[in-house]
């Protein structure tokens, strides 16, 4: 019983990070229907998001303890330390990609703000690194876990996060206009376009500058 039911929260939880998510990103879009309160609703919507999501870190941790009744291993066939050695090869990368993409995206990362510039530093080689990082920790996280159920599940946050970011950027051409419209033909969605030389946007002067 506490299997499933943590089973059905964890996917309840997994969309409703979509759906709260991708309303967090479209505070353009909602200033034009209701003004600037768009702006503090996006916020809420991002902490619901985050709120959400926290959820189903913890499902997958109850997970390993209660198990869904399936006829499919409860761990890997190989020994749990290989698990944790695969699943920090992933993380390692994972997780300096989501620092340094919230590092450049500075405040944004939680919160939208009107007035804020568009994203330098890690950005400028990759549209959306924070994303990147993010869909691959739930595979690590499964990997950590020693779990091939959870490894399987954690292929649907792929497509989640990229419907998140196709959502983002529909909002970022309305905010930014041809600005945007031109990065996205210089900089790759998930990494750098290949032929196409990438810049860093210098921190202070906020110049671009060829790498």
């Amino acid at each position: 019983m506490i299997a499933w039911l943590n089973f059905a929260v964890l996917v309840a939880a997994t969309f409703l990070t979509l759906i709260f998510y991708v309303k967090s990103v479209g505070p353009v879009a909602l200033a034009r229907r209701i003004g600037e309160r768009a702006w503090h609703r996006c916020e809420l919507y991002r902490r619901a998001a985050i709120i959400t999501m926290s959820i189903t870190v913890l499902n997958y941790v109850v997970m390993l303890f209660y198990p869904l009744p399936l006829p499919i291993p409860r761990h890997f066939p190989w020994p749990w330390p290989l698990s944790i050695a695969i699943g920090l090869l992933i993380l390692t990368p994972a997780l300096y990609l989501l620092i340094r993409g919230s590092k450049d995206a500075g405040e944004e990362t939680l919160k939208p703000r009107p007035g804020h510039g568009m994203y330098g530093g890690i950005y400028e080689k990759m549209r959306h690194p924070q994303a990147v990082g993010e869909s691959v920790t739930w595979l690590a996280g499964a990997f950590l876990l020693h779990s091939p159920f959870l490894a399987a599940y954690s292929l649907i946050w792929l497509p989640i996060y990229y419907v998140m970011c196709l959502a983002e950027e529909r909002d970022l051409v309305l905010r930014f206009g041809q600005e945007y419209v031109d990065y996205r033909r210089r900089v790759g969605f998930f990494g750098p376009k290949r032929g196409t030389p990438t810049t860093d946007r210098d921190a202070q002067g906020g110049k671009d500058v060829a790498n």
